[in-house]
């Protein structure tokens, strides 16, 4: 069984309040919350967090 291999969002800050983004599993992203390592993991589809992040970075200034 293959296991997500978390990296922290290059956005993140020092403050504790960090995302962690596993895309070492085909077909899948997984996220989680970098305080809660062993909670719980979102899972959605590599085409839907690309719209997500293209969305993101169309909205900063």
């Amino acid at each position: 069984m293959h296991r997500f291999e978390f990296v922290k969002s290059s956005y993140s800050s020092g403050n504790g309040e960090c995302v962690e983004v596993a895309r070492n599993i085909p077909h899948t992203v997984a996220l989680r919350d970098s305080k809660r390592p062993g909670g719980p993991v979102v899972t959605v589809a590599p085409v839907a967090w690309g719209a997500f992040t293209a969305d993101l970075r169309r909205q900063q200034p």
